[in-house]
Parts: C-alpha cells; sequence; structure tokens
C-alpha cells in the first residue's frame, strides 16, 4: 500500500506510465492501483507492466506470467484503463536495459518488493548485481522507485550473530502468524513450510553464492541508493494513516513507525518490514 500510494503521487499528472515490478509474483500488488487510477479526474492514464520474474515462482502461481497478465487485463477491462503487460520470464539479476523495452514519452515507476535481498552483492563475487540494478535504473530516469524489504541483517553477518539475529526475527514473524490463524490451518501450513522454513534454511545452512536470503538493514539500502545517485522520495502521510488503520483490524500488538521518510512495519518491539521511495 504504501509503495502504491507512492507511486500514485508520483505519476498524479502523467498520461503513459511504465511499471516495472521486478519480482510481480502473483501481480495483487497492482489491483488496487488500477482500480485507483480508474477513478482519476480526467480520465485514466495508460498502463504497461512489465512483469519480472524466474520459473521458480511459476510452480507456486501454477503457470507462466501470461496467467498474471491475463488476470490484470481482464480487471483493466471491467475498469476502463488502458493496458499492456510485458512478461519477461528471466531471473532479476540477469534484466538488462533492453529487456525492459522503455519506450519514448512514458513516465516510468519501478518497484522493488522484497526482490533486492535475492540480488548477490560485493561479499558473494566479483558480480555486484544489487548495485548494478540500481545504477541501471538510475539511468532510465524513473519518476519514482519503491522499495519495500524485511528489516533484517544477514547479508555479512558471520554464523552465530546470524543464528541469533534469523531467531529473534523470525519469532516475531511466527508469533504475529500465531494471532491470526490456528496451527493446524492449511493456509498457515502452507505459508510456514514453503516460504518461512526455506528461508531460514537457506540463511542458517547456506554459504556463498548458494545462500540468496541476504537482508540488509534500511540503514544499508539508504547508502546502496545513494551511491547509485538516488534521493528520497516522501511517501504519503494520507496513505500511512490508512495502513495504520487497517493494521488496527489485525492486532493491536503491529506498530507502524514513520522514521526518516520510511515506514517501518513491527511486531511488538521488532521492526519487521521497511518501506520507501526514491527518485
Amino acid at each position: 500500500m504504501s509503495a502504491n500510494g507512492a507511486i500514485a503521487e508520483a505519476i498524479k499528472e502523467e498520461n503513459r506510465i511504465h511499471i516495472i515490478d521486478f519480482q510481480i509474483s502473483q501481480g495483487t500488488q497492482w489491483i488496487t492501483l488500477i482500480k485507483a487510477l480508474a477513478d482519476r479526474p480526467g480520465g485514466p492514464p495508460h498502463i504497461r507492466i512489465t512483469g519480472i520474474d524466474d520459473s521458480t515462482s511459476a510452480y507456486a502461481r501454477g503457470g507462466g506470467l501470461e496467467i498474471v497478465g491475463g488476470r490484470l487485463k481482464m480487471l483493466a477491462q471491467q475498469f476502463k484503463v488502458p493496458f499492456e503487460f510485458h512478461a519477461v520470464g528471466i531471473p532479476a539479476s540477469e534484466i538488462q536495459v533492453e529487456n525492459l523495452k522503455i519506450q519514448p514519452g512514458e513516465a516510468i515507476a519501478v518497484n522493488f518488493a522484497l526482490v533486492l535481498h535475492h540480488m548477490p552483492d560485493e561479499s558473494v563475487g566479483t558480480q555486484n548485481h544489487r548495485d548494478r540494478l540500481l545504477r541501471m535504473v538510475k539511468g532510465l530516469y524513473p519518476k519514482v522507485v519503491t522499495l519495500v524489504e524485511q528489516e533484517s541483517n544477514t547479508n555479512t553477518a558471520p554464523f552465530f550473530a546470524r543464528f541469533v539475529e534469523t531467531l529473534n526475527y523470525y519469532s516475531a514473524i511466527f508469533e504475529s502468524i500465531d494471532v491470526a490463524l490456528p496451527r493446524e490451518h492449511r493456509e498457515r501450513i502452507n505459508v510456514e513450510q514453503h516460504c518461512l522454513a526455506r528461508e531460514v534454511v537457506n540463511i542458517i545452512a547456506c554459504e556463498g553464492v548458494e545462500r540468496v536470503e541476504r537482508h540488509e538493514l534500511l540503514g544499508k539500502w539508504r547508502s546502496r541508493f545513494a551511491m547509485a545517485g538516488f534521493k528520497p522520495y516522501p511517501l504519503s502521510s494520507y496513505v500511512n494513516g490508512a495502513i495504520k488503520a487497517l493494521l488496527g483490524k489485525y492486532s493491536s500488538k503491529y506498530t507502524l513507525e514513520e522514521k526518516d521518510g520510511a515506514l517501518y512495519l513491527g511486531w511488538m518491539d521488532r521492526h519487521l518490514v521497511s518501506s520507501c521511495a526514491w527518485r
């Protein structure tokens, strides 16, 4: 919601919009944005979404990116929004400018939602895709770039520190799930088994290129974005207020903190996810 709010604000006067999503997954993030832009005074803009995802997500989806594109096209038709979908079925770390098919006259918004921590950096090998992607995106002159990441420090931490950090972080995650769903609930079992357990195993048991879950704190992401030439873009206080109201319906133990232009979602005294925007 915070990323969509920043994108909507940055492109509010544009007629042709190109959203580049570096890990589109099911594409559900864009449903609310398409609906919101449909009601824009003067009529909706032309929206083009480039959805990037590798083959590993196809299994969870039950098929390729055409499923996501078809779903979003149907929604756009329903709300009378001019829409195109461009599927790029390769890993985000391999993306080059030519894969994005940039067109003249379009306003670009880039979305990095829970994906950059999968990119290898200078601590893994000579190919630092984490910073390469940021420099490449800066060269597109986007109106806004949104970043959502886990607020955890497991990238370069030695084993024992990484173990303790993972224990504390995922304990908070499991506690928050415990409030929402009983332990025998099928959806909860699927999430814990296929998502969270795999992440924990990868962080603890793997090293080198095999360890793909490499989280960094927002302070480090700020340094990377600044080095690539970006400046902070303010999040919408109105949207932040709406998120806070929504969180209250789940549990009073969720926290939402606005600090230094970023938004932190937490559980009790632990930050879990941070959201910010750049341009």
